[in-house]
C-alpha cells in the first residue's frame, strides 16, 4: 500500500497554503486520476449491491409523508431531463430526481453506514451520481467508478484508522459536509473533469453543506431525512458551476475563515491538526467501500448488534404460550459504549425515547425501544416494528421503563479501536428475571457486518429488495432490475434508464395537500 496520510491544518495567514497542499486539491487529484486507473472488482460488485439496497429502502419508504412530498416536488420537472425516480417510468431533471431519491433512501434509516471519527451513511452519494449519469448519458462503468470514488473520499474524511478523519459531530456540525465532498468528487470523476474543475466543485460543495445537528435533536422532523437531498442538490450545482470555470471558496478546509478555523477544532486551538489517509489511484485499489457496512434493520447503526443480541437472548427467556412472559422480566441492563448510552440510551435523559407514542424518527434512535420490541415480538421489521396496537404500546411502555443502559469502558475502547478487525459497536446485555436469575450474553458486531457472524452477500441484498418491495413491484420487474444492475458495465446513454425499479404491483401515493410545486 502507498496510501498517504495528509496533514490538514488551518492557515495562520490567508494565502500561505499552496493549492497543491490543500485537502480539496488532494481529493480532486484522487478523483481525477481514478478515471485512468483499473477498478477493483470487489469494489465495483459492492457498488452494485448498494444500488440494489438503495432501491429496496427507497421503495420501502415510498409512501411515507416526507418521501411523498419530495417526490411530488420533482413532478414539475417531468420530461425535462433523463434522470429517473425510484418507482416511476417517467424521467426528470437531475437535481429534482436526485433530491427525491436521496430523501427516500434515507427515510427508513436503513441505509449503509461507516463510523470512525465521524458518522456517515456513504450511500447518500449514490442518488445524485446516478441522476447526473443518467441525464448526461455517460456509461454505466462511469457511474460505478463515480460511486466507488465517492465512497473512497467520504470514508477517508470520516477516518480510516491511526487517528485519521475529521470529526464534525463534536462541534454539532451535521455530517452533510462530508457527504457533499464525496458526491462532488464522485460526479467529477464520473464526468472526467480536470483536477482544477474538481477542486472547485469540492470547494463549492463543502462550503455550502455546513449545517447544524439540530435536525437530530428535539422534536425530530423531516429535515433529518432531507439532509442527503439538500446535499445532492448542493453537490450537483457545485459540479455544474465548476464545469463553467467558476471558482469555489478556497481553501475550503484550511482557510482562515473556513471550516477548520471557524467550525471545528480550530476555533479553540489555532494549531489544531487533522489527518486524512488517501489512496494513490493507479497504485492502490480504491476499496474504502469494502469497509462500509449494510444495515439489516431500520434503526441507527449502533443498535444493529444490540438488536441481533436481543433476538438471540429472547430464545432463553420464560414464555407464555408463543410469547415471552414480560411480567417475568425484572430489569434489563445493557453495558455499552458512550454513544449508545448517551445518545440512544437512558443517559440521553429523553422521555420521548421510552414512549412508544413518539414519532418513528425518535424511536429508531432509542435502544430501549429496539430491545423491548425485539423481546416482545421476536423480530425487528422495518414496518411491523413501528406499527403497534394500543395493547402492545402499554406492554412496551412498561418494559422500556425497566431497561437501563450503562457506560462500560471496554465497549468504549472497542468502539474507538483503530483496527477495523477489532472495532465493534455492540454491548453486553443482562436480563434479570423475577426470581433473581440472570440471562446474559454479548455481541461485538452486527451479524451483517463484514466482520460479523453472517456477513451480507448478494443474496441478502436481493432478499431485502424482495421483502421491501413485495407490495409494489412484481417478481418479473424485480428480476429485470437486478439483471440491469449486473450489466451496468456494458450500457450507456438512454439505456441507463433501466437502472430503476418500476412500481407495477401497487400504488405510489401523492401528498394529501397541494404545495407550491
Amino acid at each position: 500500500m502507498t496510501a498517504t496520510i495528509h496533514t490538514v491544518a488551518a492557515e495562520k495567514a490567508s494565502g500561505e497554503l499552496a493549492r497543491d497542499q490543500q485537502l480539496a486539491w488532494k481529493l480532486a487529484e484522487l478523483a481525477t486520476r481514478a478515471k485512468d486507473a483499473p477498478q477493483d472488482d470487489d469494489a465495483v460488485a459492492m457498488a452494485k449491491n448498494r444500488i440494489i439496497d438503495n432501491a429496496a429502502i427507497a421503495l420501502g419508504a415510498a409512501n411515507e409523508s416526507a418521501v411523498k412530498v419530495a417526490r411530488s416536488d420533482a413532478m414539475g420537472s417531468k420530461g425535462t431531463g433523463k434522470a429517473t425516480i425510484w418507482g416511476l417510468e417517467d424521467t426528470f431533471a437531475p437535481v429534482q430526481a436526485a433530491f427525491a431519491n436521496a430523501v427516500a433512501v434515507r427515510f427508513l434509516d436503513n441505509d449503509d453506514c461507516y463510523l470512525a471519527a465521524e458518522y456517515s451513511h456513504p450511500d447518500d452519494n449514490i442518488s445524485p451520481i446516478i441522476a447526473v449519469g443518467q441525464h448526461l448519458g455517460v456509461s454505466g462503468a462511469d457511474i460505478l467508478r463515480g460511486i466507488v470514488v465517492a465512497y473512497e473520499v467520504h470514508v477517508a474524511l470520516v477516518g480510516t484508522g491511526d487517528g485519521t478523519g475529521i470529526c464534525l459531530h463534536k462541534h454539532k456540525v451535521d455530517h452533510m459536509t462530508h457527504i457533499a465532498a464525496g458526491t462532488a468528487a464522485g460526479i467529477s470523476s464520473m464526468l472526467g473533469l480536470t483536477t482544477e474543475q474538481t477542486y472547485h466543485a469540492i470547494n463549492f460543495a463543502v462550503h455550502n453543506a455546513i449545517s447544524s445537528r439540530q435536525s437530530r435533536k428535539g422534536d425530530i422532523g423531516a429535515q433529518k431525512e432531507f439532509v442527503p437531498g439538500f446535499s445532492a442538490e448542493i453537490s450537483i450545482k457545485a459540479v455544474n458551476h465548476a464545469l463553467h470555470g467558476l471558482k469555489g471558496p478556497n481553501p475550503v478546509y484550511e482557510g482562515v475563515d473556513s471550516i477548520i478555523r471557524r467550525f471545528l477544532n480550530g476555533r479553540d486551538d489555532e494549531n489544531a491538526v487533522y489527518k486524512v489517509e488517501l489512496a494513490e489511484p493507479g497504485v492502490d485499489a480504491l476499496r474504502n467501500i469494502m469497509k462500509t457496512y449494510p444495515k439489516q434493520y431500520a434503526f441507527e447503526y449502533q443498535g444493529q448488534a444490540i438488536i441481533d443480541l436481543a433476538l438471540q437472548l429472547r430464545a432463553q427467556l420464560p414464555k407464555k404460550g408463543d410469547s415471552v412472559d414480560l411480567d417475568q422480566i425484572d430489569k434489563i441492563v445493557l453495558e455499552t459504549s458512550h454513544h449508545t448510552h448517551h445518545v440512544i440510551g437512558t443517559d440521553a435523559q429523553d422521555p420521548q425515547k421510552i414512549d412508544p407514542d413518539s414519532p418513528r424518527g425518535t424511536l429508531d434512535h432509542s435502544i430501549m425501544f429496539a430491545i423491548a420490541r425485539c423481546i416482545q415480538t421476536g423480530e425487528f421489521h422495518k414496518d411491523r416494528a413501528y406499527q403497534m396496537t394500543p395493547a402492545e404500546k402499554d406492554e412496551l411502555r412498561a418494559l422500556m421503563a425497566r431497561i437501563e443502559t450503562q457506560f462500560d469502558q471496554r465497549w468504549e475502547d472497542l468502539y474507538h479501536d483503530q483496527d477495523p478487525n477489532v472495532q465493534a459497536y455492540g454491548g453486553r446485555m443482562i436480563v434479570t428475571l423475577a426470581g433473581g436469575a440472570e440471562v446474559a450474553d454479548e455481541k461485538t458486531r452486527a451479524n451483517a457486518h463484514p466482520g460479523g457472524d453472517t456477513p451480507w452477500q448478494r443474496p441478502d441484498y436481493e432478499a431485502k429488495l424482495a421483502d421491501y418491495t413485495k407490495e409494489l413491484v412484481s417478481d418479473a420487474e424485480r428480476a429485470r432490475f437486478i439483471q440491469a444492475v449486473d450489466g451496468m458495465d456494458t450500457i450507456a446513454g438512454d439505456e441507463l434508464a433501466k437502472i430503476n425499479l418500476i412500481v407495477d404491483a401497487g400504488n405510489l401515493e401523492a401528498p394529501e395537500t397541494r404545495g407550491i410545486y
